[in-house]
Formats: C-alpha cells, sequence, structure tokens
C-alpha cells in the first residue's frame, strides 16, 4: 500500500486534525443586513479529492488498508464527485477501483464525459447499469451479484456516506469555529452534514442545504446524530439534483467575480444561493455570523457546461 497514505490526509495538520482556511465574504448586502459570512474552503485540502470527498474517503481507505483489501467500490452518476475522488485516491495508495455507474445509455459514450474521463485515467473500471437497478443497489441480491462478478471488494456508498465518512466529516469544524452562529452546509447523502452536526456547539445551529427534492434526509441523517441543533432549508434545490436554470448560472458566475470564490451548479451554488437569499429577506438576526461549508466539486463545472452548451444556455466560468 501507498507509504503516503496518512501524510496526504493528515498533512497539513494541526492538533493531528487536517486544517482548511476561513475566508470572508464582502457584498453589499452583508453589511446592509449587518450579517457576517465567512466560507470554509475544504475545497482547496486537495486537487482531487476535494472538499467533503477528502473527509469521507480518509477513514473508509484506512479501513480498507487495515482490512487488506485491495479493492474499492462505489456507486455514482455521470458528473459524481464522489467517483472522481474515489478513482484518484485509489490510485493513490494502491487499490484496484470500481464504479457502478447509474445510466446504461452511457456505456458506449464514457469517454464523452470529463468526470468519467478523469476516473478512467485514474484507473477506475466501471459497470454502468440501468436506473431500475440502481434504485436497488443497497439490497442484499444487488451486493451478492456484486461480489460473484468482482470477489472481494471494500464497498463504499453512494456519496461516500457511512459511519466512518461521518467520522471524517466531524473534522471539518476546527476549535476556532465555536464563535460562528450559524454553520451553513449543502447536503448529498446527508454524511457531511451529520459529521458537522456531531462536532457543533450547543450554541450553534447547523442549517442544510440539499441539492435533491423529497423529505427523506431527515430521517437517513438522524441515523448518524443525537443532536437536534439542525435543521433542512429545502427551497433551494432548483427543481431537483442537477436541475440548473440561467438564474443560478449569473449567481455562481457574478459570486465568483465578486469574491473570487468558485462555486458549483449541483451543491454550493444552491447553497450559497440560499444563505444570501434568506439574508436579504431578513432570515437571520442583525450581528449573526455564518460560517459556509465549501465542499469541493467543482470537477463538474466542465461536464455541466457541456450539457448547457447543448441546450444553448450560458455557460458557467471556469
Amino acid at each position: 500500500m501507498h507509504s503516503a497514505l496518512l501524510n496526504i490526509f493528515d498533512h497539513p495538520k494541526k492538533n493531528g486534525l487536517v486544517v482548511s482556511s476561513n475566508q470572508k465574504v464582502e457584498l453589499p448586502i452583508l453589511t446592509e443586513k449587518k450579517i457576517t459570512l465567512y466560507i470554509k474552503r475544504e475545497d482547496q485540502l486537495h486537487p482531487f479529492i476535494s472538499g467533503n470527498k477528502f473527509r469521507k474517503l480518509k477513514y473508509n481507505i484506512k479501513e480498507a488498508e487495515k482490512l487488506g483489501i485491495k479493492t474499492l467500490l462505489t456507486y455514482g452518476g455521470a458528473y459524481s464527485n464522489h467517483i472522481a475522488a474515489t478513482a484518484f485516491a485509489g490510485k493513490e495508495y494502491g487499490f484496484k477501483t470500481l464504479g457502478i455507474i447509474r445510466g446504461e445509455e452511457l456505456k458506449n459514450k464514457w469517454d464523452d464525459n470529463p468526470t468519467l474521463q478523469f476516473a478512467h485515467a485514474n484507473g477506475m473500471r466501471f459497470k454502468f447499469v440501468t436506473r431500475d437497478w440502481y434504485r436497488a443497489k443497497e439490497e442484499l441480491e444487488a451486493i451478492v451479484r456484486l461480489k460473484k462478478e468482482f470477489g472481494v471488494f471494500f464497498r463504499i456508498p453512494e456519496g461516500g456516506t457511512n459511519q466512518l465518512a461521518v467520522q471524517g466529516c466531524e473534522e471539518i469544524l476546527s476549535p476556532k469555529d465555536s464563535d460562528f452562529d450559524v454553520i451553513a452546509t449543502c447536503v448529498g447523502t446527508g454524511g457531511t452534514i451529520s459529521g458537522i452536526i456531531n462536532s457543533s456547539k450547543e450554541h450553534q445551529t447547523t442549517m442544510g442545504f440539499p441539492a435533491l427534492k423529497g423529505d427523506f434526509l431527515k430521517k437517513d441523517i438522524c441515523k448518524f446524530v443525537k443532536k437536534s441543533n439542525w435543521d433542512l432549508e429545502t427551497n433551494y434545490n432548483f427543481g431537483g439534483y442537477g436541475k440548473i436554470s440561467k438564474e443560478l448560472i449569473a449567481f455562481i458566475n457574478d459570486f465568483k467575480i465578486k469574491t473570487s470564490i468558485p462555486l458549483d451548479p449541483i451543491y454550493t451554488g444552491k447553497m450559497m444561493f440560499g444563505i444570501l437569499d434568506l439574508i436579504a429577506n431578513n432570515q437571520f438576526k442583525p450581528g449573526t455570523k455564518i460560517l459556509a461549508i465549501h465542499t469541493g466539486g467543482l470537477q463538474g463545472i466542465a461536464g455541466m457546461n457541456n450539457v448547457l452548451k447543448n441546450k444553448n444556455l450560458p455557460l458557467l466560468e471556469l
């Protein structure tokens, strides 16, 4: 196994934990409403194992190494940040990687997809499955079939979320973050927000911005947390996972021009749109200090731009 395993996941470190910087956001609306907003730049932890994927994979990879299992198997869609990060991490640490990819139609055109190109270039093999198969991927029968086809593997769930991932995400907040009143994060499968809730202070509220429609996430999050100082803000998914509008594109591009901070269209762009909309509508008391977690995901912009180009929509600035 790769000797640099601990070095990448534990360096740079402070008190044994990786530390990311908090960048202050300066916008007129924040001054007007007397709100302080910082973004924790988790996207800068690593160029390819970015943001919350860095946190989620840390203990999963260490566990696979401890068990002596040489193959990582995981799941994702066409532009999955998790698929890209797992492929790179696998190559870096000497694992074989298998990606179970949602959408049989991608089988003969995956090499037109920047995310899957990147994953393949880093050694990941793919199995493309129907959406019906994918919906049943957590059932025992599906897992048994995969074991018959591929042999022994260490299975990481879609989005990387399991107890090991939550353990990693508990390290996102540092002691200096206790000054904030609100911790905001985007939500996909619930692992990141669960870790943040677990490590949050009693006086803090953790606010999640789901990228998916539906009410199921609260139940999933409750599997990992016991605290009640959190809630989900469900009005900013822009129609569901992967859905994007001209308004959101314009917002992301404008935000980057004004702050120099890039956002992705699936997760962080929607979260930041939501935070600033809530601020504009006086949903936070003057004097509130907000820390928004940048969970990475920037690799997906190139793929999304291909989709936008085909729809004759404006592009996201790279």
